[in-house]
């Protein structure tokens, strides 16, 4: 049986000025680490033998139908403008329709360099492959949009970073790898027919209703304000929130020093180049306005009446803090059991998480805890929740099932940092068991799962991961 993926590649047949025609570079003995048959069902990709898929997955042969490319963008990094990115360690293999209708990439990352590398190896080793595969798998069972993971390869080279690493590749599925900096680099250079074209092309592929520049410009506001707020309602930090990680179908994409919360402070950075926290976890909301701003500055410079463009992009993005505001409130307000809205409920979040922060409580545990006693035991102080939950629990009279309504918004299991690291040293010393345990684990998020609850509990003082790292 030989592995089929049914391509139908949109974005190659494209001006050859969006990307760069490249093929991966092979590797010397790649093996099958994972390979995702639910999603590979979705995409209508039949699986071939282990070792056939362990060489496509690699690069090593190219899947009847692929069209290899390298997209060109640029972005914004840390808030400073580089002119060309470009995907640099990956190929975009091609394009499938699911059984859903659905029309989404298949992507090798870390398949060797490409045009944009910039002096770059073009490859990944095994740590980051392995946390991407688990964090976005565990972001789509938590009901998150975001990239997947179709397939993990190790490649049997070494890679080198801090010192030698096994290098790997990453299939990675999204509903398109477009980014705020596809735009922006077309903008940049004052190439405006490029500019059109990708519009138009990002419009007829994720948001057809909208209203050309404008109202794709809405939409993508729309998309990513509910994205940040589900990722502030599981304790996600993203870590490098630059234009070019910013998609524009509202996917969480390039998860590199990601990391989720365990004890619970606004001001939380994990990223190691985060030097001055600017993509802290509180920050998120403010930085997703500061992309999509730069993504409206792109977009006007194709239209014809600029001044009406720049009122109309200033009203968009100017609407979006509220927007994002409102998500949020309304993620959180089914976090504590509320199904209805009242003016106070904002002051009642507020109030429960500056006390967790005080308090030193575990983010997760503290929300999946509450209305048990379990609940004031995450806090340092356990007179500090008692003093919230009784206004709290007035306020809870007026609802019909708040039982039900926090059980669906409370996750019991995340992929804590500690665990994750873990699973890397493991799996480095080729065991892949914790690798396979937090997959099928994390797959089912809000279920009490008793034989895994080891798996719920915060790091102990020695395993505190103090700064995660983007592999690159």
């Amino acid at each position: 049986m030989t592995l089929t993926i049914p391509f139908d590649n949109s974005y190659a047949r494209l001006p050859n000025s969006f990307y760069a025609r490249q093929a991966p570079v092979p590797v010397r003995a790649p093996q099958l680490i994972a390979f995702n048959s639910d999603l590979a069902a979705i995409l209508r990709v039949s699986p071939g033998e282990v070792q056939d898929m362990a060489e496509a997955f690699a690069g090593n042969t190219l899947p009847e139908g692929a069209e290899p490319i390298a997209q060109l963008y640029s972005g914004h990094q840390f808030g400073n403008y580089n002119p060309q990115l470009g995907d640099g360690r990956a190929v975009l293999l091609g394009e499938t329709v699911g059984t859903d209708g659905v029309r989404r990439d298949i992507q090798l990352k870390g398949s060797g360099p490409t045009p944009f590398s910039r002096q770059g190896d073009g490859r990944a080793w095994l740590g980051p492959v392995l946390r991407e595969y688990v964090v976005s798998e565990a972001m789509h069972a938590l009901g998150i949009p975001t990239t997947r993971a179709l397939a993990a390869v190790e490649t049997g080279e070494i890679v080198l970073r801090e010192g030698p690493m096994p290098g790997a590749v990453l299939t990675r599925v999204a509903r398109s790898h477009l980014r705020v900096g596809t735009f922006q680099v077309f903008a940049a250079r004052g190439q405006l027919d490029s500019l059109r074209r990708l519009t138009e092309y990002a419009i007829e592929r994720h948001y057809p209703q909208a209203d050309g520049p404008m109202g794709l410009l809405r939409a993508v506001v729309q998309v990513q304000s509910e994205l940040i707020a589900a990722w502030m309602s599981v304790g996600f930090i993203h870590g490098v929130m630059n234009t070019d990680n910013c998609s524009i179908a509202g996917e969480t994409i390039d998860y590199g020093p990601c990391a989720f919360m365990d004890s619970y402070h606004p001001n939380t950075v994990y990223s190691s180049i985060d030097r001055m926290g600017r993509y802290a976890y509180s920050n998120q909301p403010d930085i997703a306005v500061w992309n999509l701003a730069q993504l409206a500055t792109a977009l006007i410079q194709q239209m014809e009446d600029k001044d009406a463009a720049v009122e109309e992009a200033t009203e968009i993005i100017h609407a979006m803090p509220d927007l994002l505001q409102q998500n949020w409130l309304a993620r959180f307000r089914a976090k504590i059991g509320l199904a209805t809205e009242e003016d106070g409920d904002q002051q009642v979040i507020s109030d429960l998480l500056a006390r967790m922060a005080q308090g030193q409580a575990d983010f997760t545990n503290t929300f999946r805890a509450l209305g048990s006693d379990a609940a004031r035991d995450q806090f340092a102080d356990p007179q500090a929740f008692d003093a919230w939950s009784e206004g709290w629990h007035s306020r809870l009279e007026r609802e019909d099932d708040p039982t039900a309504t926090m059980s669906a918004a409370n996750p019991a299991f995340i992929p804590r940092n500690h665990r994750v690291e873990q699973m890397i040293q493991a799996a480095v010393q080729g065991d892949y068991a914790l690798f396979q345990r937090l997959n099928d684990v994390l797959s089912r998020p809000y279920e009490d799962q008793p034989e895994a609850v080891d798996l719920t509990h915060p790091p102990s003082e020695a395993e505190v991961v103090h700064a995660t790292f983007c592999g690159t």
